[in-house]
């Protein structure tokens, strides 16, 4: 038998992302509860996130994630998750995180790598077509440029059978304009890495133009 090594384990919610998450959520709407028939107090904000932390790390479906001291169930927490998306929550808190790290000197300008990846989509969905790699089944393709340290700058969805090149410069576009506490913002990536599905002449002269070379 091993002996106990004291090791505490790590918190599904660290103080430190919750400080920067609460911010950014909707602050719940003030109702009047009825003295008898009150009804379920909403669920608290924090569980519901550690709750969405819990499936997202595991893979657990949201159907067999049971509602514990730690979390509610997984019907909240993935409505939650929606709503949360829909209000613009994660997408500010990607932002923040990134103006953060950008200010600290942790972003790497030196070149920047595309690439995508294609995921089946079962269930369908606005932005799922015929894999070319899966057997026409239906898919959706993730396309990712990430710094020199592979940090994401850039992401888009698009159906799975979507050629890689159409996406190189909305990904491009979408970097953000991280503004540091002294200065100008950074520019693009000095270098653009990607494999020959990117490579194109037309693509090459707007880069160039941009600042990137490839």
């Amino acid at each position: 038998m091993r002996a106990w090594s004291g090791a505490m384990p790590k918190p599904l919610l660290p103080e430190g992302l919750w400080e920067r998450v609460e911010p950014l959520l909707p602050r719940p709407k003030r109702r009047n509860r009825h003295v008898q028939y009150a009804g379920r107090r909403p669920s608290d904000p924090r569980k519901i996130l550690a709750g969405i932390l819990f499936a997202l790390r595991t893979g657990i479906p949201w159907e067999y994630l049971p509602a514990t001291s730690e979390f509610p169930s997984g019907y909240t927490c993935r409505r939650a998750l929606i709503r949360w998306h829909r209000r613009g929550v994660w997408k500010k808190l990607y932002l923040n995180l990134l103006a953060e790290l950008e200010d600290q000197g942790h972003i790497n300008w030196s070149r920047a790598v595309v690439d995508s990846a294609s995921v089946r989509a079962t269930h369908g969905g606005r932005k799922t077509g015929p894999s070319p790699t899966d057997r026409r089944k239906p898919g959706s393709k993730h396309h990712l440029l990430v710094d020199a340290q592979g940090l994401p700058l850039a992401v888009k969805l698009t159906k799975a059978n979507r050629n890689d090149i159409t996406q190189l410069l909305p990904l491009v576009e979408a970097i953000p304009q991280l503004k540091r506490r002294r200065g100008r913002p950074r520019p693009q990536p000095r270098q653009l890495q990607a494999d020959r599905g990117y490579d194109s002449e037309p693509h090459r002269k707007v880069l160039r133009k941009r600042g990137s070379s490839r």
